[in-house]
């Protein structure tokens, strides 16, 4: 059947028009196929281009071994459609990648999307006339396409990014990036096998290779603080009587932060509560299951050091219940940053699997890995001799995907340049100097702290509106103040620096790339206060953007 859809999609892309478009979208994920469907509720004739051979975007590429979200499924869905919403069916309480690719497949199916969409094909620039008043699209496979609106779908988590190990040319085995996995599955039975990196991907990776490998290495620089996910399957029960209330959920979720309903907000500081107190919350928490869940023990959690660390210390001494070995619990106990400073993750009995024969854990802060041998991986003490490597190692978040294509104007102004001390957008949404061109959940939005279903479509449809008002009114362009953006980048700074988010090396900072500005990228206000502030500056005008005919 897949070879067959891929047939098709060839078929539809050779014979695709080139021509001018209303909108061009880049990116056939959650936020392509939206900004497909609205624009083109709108009238607009819209092509989205999309380099995976099928719809999906990070959850197409990212088909790894134990991978799924972290945003319970019923919530991580769309909410446009209160029909699509009844209609689909979520086996799990916290879905996997091919279940959450095939929602992605029936959405494109349901509303007829992939007629306007070219798959297989890369953008790799794209240019702003001025005098045309046109964005140019050019791709690898050399069609040049144009619309005066160009909307960038690329994703917060889709460029990965692959560790230049010296001697990785040099390997006999085969190795995988956990961001670009083959198709057809990998069979690791009997193999030795390597994960690099303990991050969210690692961390699913490895509860699963442990059960699989002849024998599991994991190599971890830097241990990760991880909650259950208590995933269970979705009961007859329980989905009729959460879609029976969907409307109050999706109402609950736009009052919240992170856009997801069910949590009550603390109202407690963790000092203020006595040990077994804390003891029994936490507890109470970690039986429930889920990030969010976990973090919302406080009210001040991602704010005081101290209360922070209560909810460090219980987390480590579960470690050290669950990993009989004392030195490799200690090793697992993560000490350098703030529980929830780095994305929160969650696992299916990941700390058990240490307690198997056939896992070892390898601490390669204090042995450093050093090259990629023929034979597999040479610490600075051990060659570890390996049939497969898998790098878990992330990607170029947030502004990667946007500063590989090659975005500029006519006048000299390039994208990559106006970023090279990091990313500036007002709202997230645009960045001055680039007309029309509009970014769906960018840096300085609250994107990746929320659930991110919900944050595209806020963007989406806050961009739908922002074209229909330009329609109406003659407006041919868009442009933020440079003073708006200014103002913008600093609030979002200081939001940030009032939590303990920018304590931690991780990827919210660009911590995970080689000479990539430290700069916080999410807005961490919250994504109900973003919400307003978005709606606010609509209700005055579209006020901080200059709109001219």
């Amino acid at each position: 059947m897949e070879q067959a859809l891929h047939h098709a999609q060839d078929a539809h892309r050779s014979a695709a028009p080139v021509g001018e478009f209303d909108a061009i979208v880049i990116g056939a994920g959650f936020a392509g196929l939206y900004a497909l469907h609205k624009l083109r509720q709108q009238g607009l004739k819209v092509r989205v281009l999309e380099a995976g051979r099928d719809v999906g975007g990070t959850w197409y590429w990212n088909q790894y071994p134990g991978s799924r979200c972290d945003i319970e499924s019923l919530e991580y869905s769309y909410s446009f459609d209160d029909d699509l919403q009844q209609e689909w069916h979520w086996p799990e309480r916290f879905a996997t990648a091919p279940d959450i690719q095939r929602y992605a497949s029936h959405v494109s199916e349901r509303f007829d999307l992939r007629k306007d969409i070219q798959f297989s094909i890369r953008v790799v620039s794209a240019v702003f006339d001025s005098k045309k008043n046109l964005w140019t699209v050019h791709t690898d496979q050399g069609q040049t396409l144009s619309a005066p609106i160009c909307v960038m779908a690329t994703g917060n988590l889709s460029l990965p990014r692959v560790p230049q190990f010296p001697g990785l040319e040099n390997y006999k085995g085969k190795w995988y990036h956990s961001g670009l996995w083959p198709k057809e599955g990998v069979d690791f039975s009997g193999q030795r096998v390597g994960v690099i990196g303990t991050g969210s991907s690692g961390i699913q990776i490895i509860q699963e290779m442990a059960k699989q490998a002849k024998h599991l290495y994991v190599f971890q620089r830097t241990a990760n603080f991880s909650v259950p996910a208590q995933n269970r399957p979705t009961t007859d029960e329980y989905e009729r009587s959460f879609k029976d209330r969907y409307a109050e959920v999706r109402a609950e979720e736009r009052q919240t932060p992170f856009a997801i309903a069910g949590h009550q907000p603390p109202t407690q500081s963790a000092l203020e509560a006595s040990p077994q107190e804390r003891q029994a919350a936490y507890e109470k928490k970690w039986q429930t299951g889920g990030n969010i869940s976990f973090l919302y023990a406080y009210n001040d959690l991602m704010t005081n050091r101290e209360a922070n660390e209560t909810a460090c210390e219980f987390v480590r001494s579960k470690i050290r219940q669950i990993v009989k070995d004392p030195q490799t619990a200690e090793l697992l106990c993560p000490t350098g940053h703030p529980i929830g400073a780095k994305r929160l993750c969650m696992h299916t009995d990941y700390f058990d699997m240490y307690n198997r024969d056939n896992v070892t854990l390898v601490d390669a802060k204090s042995a450093p890995l050093q090259e990629i041998t023929a034979k597999g991986i040479r610490s600075t003490e051990v060659e570890y001799e390996l049939d497969a490597i898998i790098f878990a190692t992330g990607f170029d978040a947030m502004t990667g995907a946007l500063l590989d294509i090659d975005i500029k104007t006519d006048d000299g102004k390039s994208l990559r340049s106006k970023w090279s001390e990091g990313p500036r957008t007002y709202l997230g949404l645009m960045t001055s100097g680039f007309p029309n061109l509009f970014i769906i959940t960018g840096p300085g939005s609250p994107s990746v702290k929320t659930n991110m279903i919900s944050s595209i479509e806020q963007h989406v449809d806050w961009i739908a509106d922002c074209v229909a008002h330009m329609q109406v009114n003659g407006y041919t362009r868009i442009n933020p103040v440079p003073a708006a953006e200014n103002d913008w980048v600093d609030h979002v700074n200081e939001v940030a620096d009032k939590t303990l988010y920018p304590l931690a090396d991780s990827w919210y900072v660009g911590a995970n790339i080689p000479g990539k500005p430290r700069v916080f990228m999410p807005y961490v206000a919250g994504l109900d206060k973003y919400r307003k502030i978005c709606e606010q500056i609509a209700q005055d005008g579209y006020r901080g953007f200059a709109l001219s005919r």
